[in-house]
């Protein structure tokens, strides 16, 4: 077979077809890169195989049907004969695999993923989903306020329990330990599973209102797994896991066990993958896969916090993109059978971002305060008040700017606004 066949810009993607979208750079020019990319990544490789036959190429060989010179763009189609259904690790072994080791390929990115219909509803998506979460939390038009435990590492179990405890009672919905913070010497993990659910009822009995830990069991897998079930044991209803260091093969093995958790997806480490533009994979393509893995909830950015992520980019990972073939769904929208996922704005956010933030993002949506929370000049109770007065302000017009009564933002705005 002449490997120009891998050409077919009259080509309408099948139904069940999955598309790739690369960003090809190479010596070789785009059309021939390529062709090299789309080989590689379904049925062929570098030289001609008297082992490959016209009906099993004609059958199983991907399509390029877009090539855009001037962005260095192309569309492969792939058949849906070329996966195994609900498995990640095999999607990832074809299309961000060998490809990205080809010398003739100086840079490639894949940008994103079109996935069928038939490949979605073959995972089993979120068990709570955003309606799942907000049902769970009692709490239906707002944002849902966290606070990240900071210092990251260094407190004890019960400083650790009693700081959750003061920003519970004032404002906060959920805390969660750092991404870092799993189980330490000074700090060991079913200590603070049992000390912090103690103080949650307490919170809870005082406020009137559903309270959340969402507690890190990042390890391997066992070691993971039987931490989500003592989580679930102790009355724990959220653990949280960082993806990209655990594996979403493995996070796919947590959702199986519906330990009936929410599942918190932490993305530190995914910049190793997406911050180069001409280079390695998405963040779109990580929110898809790990929506397809089961996560309730997933970091995605804040446009206006201290982690890389522009406004377009975190837009269109959290909703729903036009694109040539219909609606690109990601997080927020029916997918399938797959359940819509909660977007987490997380990093260097404080009080005097909440109504940007949320005029951007919208209020279907985790704001997690860290240092904007602890690093209130009058302390993390402050900090947690000024949070959920900075919701109040956001949302309703009509509250008038009273700094007495919204003492705590007003004393937020004044320290941040220097960028402190």
């Amino acid at each position: 077979m002449n490997k120009k066949s891998y050409i077919n810009l009259n080509y309408k993607p099948d139904k069940d077809d999955i598309i790739a979208t690369y960003r090809i750079e190479s010596k070789l020019g785009l059309e021939k890169a390529a062709i090299e990319v789309a080989a590689e990544s379904s049925i062929g490789t570098w030289t001609k195989l008297s082992t490959l036959t016209q009906k099993t190429f004609n059958k199983l060989a991907s399509q390029i049907f877009f090539i855009d010179k001037k962005k260095k763009i192309v569309k492969i189609a792939y058949p849906i004969e070329l996966f195994e259904l609900g498995s990640i690790p095999q999607l990832l072994s074809a299309l961000a695999g060998n490809i990205f080791s080809m010398k003739t390929i100086d840079n490639l990115r894949l940008e994103d993923l079109s996935l069928s219909t038939k490949y979605i509803n073959s995972f089993q998506g979120p068990y709570y989903g955003i309606n799942g979460v907000r049902k769970l939390m009692n709490i239906k038009n707002r944002p849902l306020i966290g606070s990240i435990i900071k210092p990251k590492v260094g407190l004890n179990v019960r400083q650790h329990a009693k700081l959750a405890y003061d920003v519970w009672v004032n404002g906060v919905d959920v805390v969660k330990d750092d991404e870092n913070l799993t189980d330490l010497p000074f700090n060991k993990f079913k200590d603070r599973v049992v000390e912090v659910m103690k103080l949650k009822k307490k919170a809870e009995l005082k406020t009137g209102h559903k309270k959340i830990h969402v507690f890190n069991i990042t390890s391997p897998m066992d070691k993971m797994l039987s931490r989500a079930k003592f989580v679930k044991k102790m009355g724990g209803k959220c653990v949280m896991v960082d993806l990209v260091s655990v594996g979403l093969d493995n996070v796919q093995v947590l959702r199986r066990a519906n330990l009936g958790l929410i599942i918190h997806g932490h993305r530190a480490g995914h910049s190793m993958f997406t911050r180069n533009p001409r280079h390695g994979l998405s963040m779109l393509v990580i929110a898809k896969l790990a929506r397809l893995s089961g996560i309730d909830q997933l970091h995605t950015g804040t446009v206006v916090g201290k982690m890389d992520g522009s406004r377009e980019e975190v837009i269109k990972i959290n909703e729903s993109i036009k694109e040539d073939f219909g609606i690109n769904r990601v997080l927020r929208e029916n997918w399938g059978k797959i359940k819509p996922v909660l977007p987490i704005a997380s990093g260097g956010l404080h009080p005097g971002l909440t109504k940007k933030l949320i005029d951007i993002l919208g209020c279907d949506l985790i704001i997690n305060y860290g240092g904007g929370i602890h690093g209130h000049p009058n302390g993390s109770i402050s900090g947690a008040r000024a949070c959920y007065q900075s919701i109040e302000l956001a949302l309703n017009k009509k509250i008038k700017l009273d700094k007495e009564k919204f003492k705590e933002y007003y004393e937020s705005i004044e320290y941040w606004k220097n960028g402190k």
